[in-house]
């Protein structure tokens, strides 16, 4: 998917909801239990109940691999199901030396290599340049860089101050969204910021004005969609809210469906308030 085609959506749409599906066989409705694929049943009825509000699907890889070859099936006929409109995230959060970051990206990437394809990947940064551009060689293909999150641990690395021989001296996280657009142009580099982090997210914005920001924290983890709409927003749209445990577990019932579509809207009408701030 396209820049263009990504900002289209959001305004056709309203919406800058990503939902992510972080769906945890511990957590399913009951009655879904004695389905032939639990997860994949699961799934099918939150994309079913919430595809009128979301722009994009976000499946944490961690669940699905955490249950072995019946979960990369989960996560294949998750992806074949999602809209093709949608757009499509492996929160996988991988990196390392170049030719392993190359089979990770052909792992999301590359049809015939596991049977994915996903839109795009998110990426640790830690291991620099030549872990991350493996995936920028897909052409149409997104790079989801980590640049400050909004764990508890996000300070022992992320605001640290770089020591330099330059007067300049900046945290960890700036330094990883300045450096890291030398590498790809905002039509195929976003950055992951926490919602919790929103006195950071102004300054974000003077770093990467034309970049999309993947904001997880809305929801459950308490973060402020008015803020970070306020301070995110761009012309383009420029922001992807991610909300997984308010949407997936809004009821543990047979009604688990049409309540996640309740808290898909809920968010896609305050989102639709805050897009006309800027038309």
């Amino acid at each position: 998917m396209t820049y263009s085609e990504l900002s289209d959506q959001i305004f056709q749409k309203q919406s800058y909801l990503c939902v992510g599906l972080d769906t945890d066989p511990r957590k399913l409705p009951p009655h879904l239990l004695t389905e032939k694929d639990p997860v994949f049943a699961f799934n099918k009825a939150i994309i079913d109940a919430t595809a009128d509000f979301a722009v994009a699907y976000k499946p944490n890889i961690a669940f699905y691999e955490a249950q072995g070859p019946r979960g990369w099936e989960s996560l294949q006929k998750t992806l074949d199901y999602i809209p093709a409109s949608c757009f499509t995230i492996a929160d996988a959060k991988r990196g390392d030396i170049g030719n392993t970051s190359d089979l990770y990206a052909r792992t999301f990437f590359d049809p015939t290599a596991a049977g994915l394809d996903f839109d795009s990947v998110t990426v640790a940064p830690y291991m620099g340049h030549d872990s991350v551009t493996p995936f920028l060689a897909y052409k149409g293909k997104w790079v989801i860089l980590l640049a400050l999150t909004s764990n508890a641990g996000s300070t022992d690395f992320q605001y640290q101050t770089l020591s330099s021989r330059t007067a300049s001296q900046k945290p960890l996280f700036e330094k990883v969204i300045e450096t890291a657009q030398g590498w790809a142009g905002p039509d195929q580099l976003m950055f992951v910021v926490g919602a919790t982090q929103t006195s950071e997210l102004e300054r974000i914005r003077q770093l990467a004005p034309d970049n999309f920001l993947l904001v997880p924290g809305v929801g459950a983890q308490g973060g402020s969609l008015a803020d970070v709409s306020r301070l995110g927003l761009t012309k383009a749209g420029g922001l992807l809210v991610n909300a997984s445990r308010s949407i997936l577990y809004a009821s543990n019932g047979p009604d688990f469906a049409d309540r996640a579509r309740d808290e898909a809207q809920r968010l896609q009408l305050e989102m639709a308030g805050y897009l006309t701030q800027i038309q």
